[in-house]
């Protein structure tokens, strides 16, 4: 049963931490060639093969996927810390969720079962967690633990965030970049889940970005938009209201008239984000709501490999 079909299959359900295991138990047993075959309670990591060493221990269906050589590493426990970071102003509350759809089908939802289904990885190969949730204001932060306890008060706030939608939140996300940053001591993995669609200036934002990378964090940065409107602009050619859902702004226009413009305008600027995060060396993955979960986890398992 792939992934899809999990999730169609237990998304009734309402609890976060009962979804995340049912996606991440289908991820390790249901894909042939997942990097957690074999897993047992020794297995530690995948670490870069390097010539020379035993080929005892390469992961070849991992190769597989990859095309790359990972040998697997065995010890009692691993040391990677993650700091999880998400955008809760109110554009990632978007597009806003008719009658029948799941919680995941926008952007803060599908952000919330990602970092659920991260710390559910993360939790089974015994590593730390922490979590930073900002908007207009610096909303919650809990450093790098790995106890059950830690794991399940860190569920408890994500549910919160989907529970608790606020009209009106704003973007503040080049201060508190640059305070979370001021946080991470230890060197650490952190991933980031925003839209980033901040209003601010792009050359401030991307300092804040490149202030991550301080103390040689790896950083990942999963880009989330519902590209169907925010990227395609699809729209039929009705007469429509836009909404800017942090300022309530409006405009009244016609999509078809401003379609071609808008879309090089978003074109151009994605670009220049992930062209600034390959000169900083932040791993850039723009993501859309209606992808699939593996994207989220293989990146992550592959990111980590590289962690060391």
């Amino acid at each position: 049963m792939n992934i899809d079909n999990q999730i169609a299959k237990i998304s009734s359900f309402a609890h976060l931490e009962l979804l995340a295991n049912q996606i991440v138990e289908g991820f390790i047993s249901g894909m042939h060639k997942s990097p957690f075959h074999g897993f047992s309670a020794e297995f530690a990591e995948h670490k870069v093969y390097n010539a020379g060493e035993s080929t005892k221990h390469i992961d070849w269906k991992l190769f597989a996927k990859t095309d790359r050589l990972y040998t697997k590493r065995f010890e009692e426990e691993t040391n990677l810390r993650c700091h999880l970071i998400i955008d809760n102003s109110s554009s990632m509350h978007y597009p806003a969720l008719k009658e029948g759809q799941f919680f995941y089908e926008n952007k803060i939802g599908f952000s919330v079962l990602a970092s659920a289904v991260l710390m559910n990885l993360l939790k089974k190969q015994r590593d730390a967690v922490g979590l930073s949730i900002y908007s207009d204001t610096y909303e919650y932060y809990a450093p790098e633990k790995g106890s059950d306890r830690h794991h399940r008060m860190l569920l408890n706030i994500l549910e919160n965030v989907l529970q608790t939608p606020k009209a009106a939140k704003q973007t503040d996300t080049i201060t508190y970049l640059h305070q979370i940053a001021e946080k991470m001591h230890r060197r650490s993995m952190i991933v980031l889940f925003t839209d980033m669609f901040q209003g601010e200036d792009d050359e401030r934002l991307f300092k804040a970005l490149q202030h991550l990378k301080h103390n040689k964090h790896k950083v990942v940065l999963f880009h989330v938009i519902d590209k169907k409107t925010e990227f395609n602009f699809n729209f039929d050619n009705a007469p429509r209201k836009f909404i800017d859902l942090e300022t309530g702004e409006q405009v009244n226009l016609f999509a078809e008239n401003v379609k071609t413009d808008y879309e090089k305008v978003v074109q151009e600027y994605f670009t220049k984000v992930a062209n600034t995060c390959a000169l900083y060396k932040i791993k850039y993955v723009p993501v859309s709501v209606d992808e699939k979960f593996e994207k989220i986890m293989t990146t992550y398992l592959i990111e980590k490999q590289k962690f060391g």
